[in-house]
């Protein structure tokens, strides 16, 4: 069974838009696009799916994306160096908890993993950032579930979360852009980030969903390291230890 294990990091990345500074010792397996995605066990045709819009340019490349993941202190650390041909934030039926409708990363995390399947239960994250140099408010937002209610929906609390959105990094396409935030375990994770339990004796599962509407409507994802809501699709994932002298 495939296991993401997330590095510990030794220096506390900038959140600056420029993942140089700890991208050589995070967690990445590469570059991802819908062609690598159709090769995984995870993949369906009908969550995994590109949105082609009327008069868009499709002799490029849609989407394309490498991801990093570390962890230091309280925080778990993501970034993202994408190339995309269309630059879309902006939704007819615009609500806050519609990131899926727009340019999005959401990170899904089950905290602590376990085996019962849920659609978003206690324990299950999802940490979702718009693609928006505005930063709206709602542009990190907090879907999680609790014992009462699977879907709750709620900004990230600006004391727990810091994230820059640089776009055209590379001064090639304007869509491009490079992500780079952090979240902070213990003020999200709630019961099992108690200040006694160590990060790296828990055991996470997680999933990756990418939104690319390309100026449609709903559908433009690609999902990795799972298939949708239900948490017993997500990967197994562990932090590493600090590693000492």
């Amino acid at each position: 069974m495939l296991e993401l294990s997330i590095p510990h990091l030794s220096v506390r990345p900038n959140i600056d838009g420029n993942l140089d500074d700890w991208k050589a010792a995070a967690f990445s397996d590469g570059t991802w696009n819908m062609e690598r995605v159709k090769r995984t066990p995870w993949y369906g045709p009908k969550r995994n799916r590109l949105m082609v819009d009327e008069g868009e340019d499709t002799s490029g490349v849609d989407l394309e994306a490498q991801y990093y993941m570390g962890w230091e202190g309280d925080y778990l650390y993501f970034g993202a160096e994408v190339h995309d041909n269309v630059h879309d934030v902006m939704e007819t039926k615009h609500e806050p908890k519609r990131w899926y409708y727009k340019d999005a990363i959401a990170f899904f995390i089950e905290a602590p993993r376990d085996t019962i399947a849920e659609k978003f239960g206690e324990g299950d994250h999802a940490f979702c950032f718009v693609m928006d140099e505005q930063y709206p408010d709602y542009g990190a937002w907090w879907r999680h579930g609790s014992s009462e209610q699977a879907y709750l929906e709620e900004p990230l609390p600006l004391t727990a979360v810091e994230y820059v959105v640089r776009m055209n990094p590379w001064g090639e396409r304007s869509a491009d852009y490079i992500f780079e935030g952090r979240v902070n375990m213990r003020a999200t994770f709630g019961a099992s980030m108690e200040a006694s339990v160590r990060m790296e004796d828990l055991e996470f599962s997680m999933m990756i969903v990418h939104c690319d509407p390309d100026g449609g409507e709903y559908g433009g994802h690609m999902l990795i390291y799972g298939n949708g809501d239900d948490d017993a699709t997500w990967t197994k994932m562990k932090l590493e230890g600090p590693h000492h002298d």
